[in-house]
């Protein structure tokens, strides 16, 4: 019968405690551009998805029924696979060979892509939570409508899906894993070529569960504490943040 030999120290010795250690800088550095950028094409597609101009209307809704409605894993797939090859050979040559890190890149596009059809939602809902009364106030003060989304719509919306947009931002880190599958080294990678090269995947894996775990812990905190610092006296926030 064979018996486990667990060995704990392999998490630290080198070079495996490097490689876990370089995997975290790249699942954060991954995470922190992804979560900025889909929260940024959340916001414009949020509001294209309720302005009176229709063709953007309609694309806003396009756009967040493509990326929302196809796995990630597939669109990661078609845009490290598949896009390439829709260009011309020179150009498809000069992107895999000049860019650099460009599996990593590919990964920041398709995952912004999908998790922005996700944050869109969330914006809109807010907006909508909104009463009336606060856009025909701020045109009735002189505001255009831009000028009124982007001063009082917008400000107050964000502020208030700030609870969602915490589960859509720990969706974001934890969708990250799947960048090993287009050879990114990240957390989950890292803990695999451990794995592969002491065999001990016991270790290994309940490494990468445990920095996924603290990763998600300090997310959480921070958008509690920013929850704190912009929530509007008056309106519900989440138990606990008060």
């Amino acid at each position: 019968m064979l018996v486990y030999d667990f060995k704990w120290s392999i998490l630290w010795e080198e070079p495996y405690g490097g490689w876990l250690l370089s995997g975290v800088a790249t699942t954060v550095k991954l995470g922190i551009i992804c979560c900025f950028l889909s929260l940024l094409m959340g916001i414009i597609i949020g509001t294209f998805r309720i302005t009176r101009n229709r063709p953007l209307r309609i694309f806003a809704e396009a756009y967040t029924e493509f990326f929302r409605d196809i796995p990630l894993l597939v669109q990661l797939f078609f845009w490290y696979f598949a896009m390439p090859t829709l260009l011309p050979e020179q150009t498809r040559i000069w992107m895999y060979q000049e860019i650099p890190n460009f599996e990593f890149w590919i990964v920041v596009v398709g995952l912004s892509l999908y998790s922005s059809s996700r944050m869109a939602e969330q914006i809109r809902a807010g907006i909508n939570s909104i009463s009336p009364d606060q856009l025909n106030a701020a045109l009735s003060s002189g505001f255009s409508h831009y000028q009124a989304y982007r001063y009082i719509i917008l400000p107050l919306a964000v502020r208030l899906v700030i609870p969602p947009l915490t589960t859509e931002a720990l969706t974001v880190f934890k969708n990250t894993a799947l960048a090993m599958t287009v050879g990114v080294l990240e957390t989950t990678f890292m803990s695999q070529q451990v794995e592969a090269y002491t065999f001990h995947g016991l270790e290994a894996t309940t490494a990468a569960c445990i920095i996924y775990m603290i990763i998600t812990l300090v997310v959480v905190g921070i958008m509690g504490l920013l929850e704190k610092k912009l929530a509007i006296p008056g309106l519900i926030i989440r138990k606990g943040a008060c």
